[in-house]
């Protein structure tokens, strides 16, 4: 992705306890990203969240749960973005994806 240029945020929203073919859907999405040759892709977890049902999902010790959410994030030009909407489609059975304009100012690699 050439810097600086228009590109487009995709989120992800789902649950830590989602799989895919036997392994954890946000990783199964990440490698499906990668595999396409997306720019990037992030995956956050949050300590605490509510989806569609209302139902809380939270870290604290008097309520573990194993299913807290989690986010991911993936920024490209909206091409390539789109390469991976019909997948998400299919992967995604329960959660919320969104897609935003976003200005890319930098995007660089270390030199090794």
């Amino acid at each position: 992705m050439k810097t600086p240029t228009e590109g487009k945020l995709l989120r992800i929203f789902i649950g830590e306890a989602d799989s895919w073919e036997h392994k954890p859907l946000y990783e199964a999405i990440v490698l499906k990203a990668r595999e396409l040759g997306l720019a990037g892709a992030t995956v956050l977890r949050g300590p605490m969240g509510f989806g569609a049902k209302s139902h809380l999902h939270t870290s604290k010790i008097l309520r573990l749960s194993m299913d807290l959410p989690m986010v991911i994030e993936i920024v490209d030009n909206e091409e390539k973005i789109k390469t991976l909407l019909p997948v998400l489609d299919t992967m995604v059975t329960e959660g919320l994806i969104t897609l935003e304009d976003v200005h890319v100012i930098k995007y660089t690699a270390r030199q090794d």
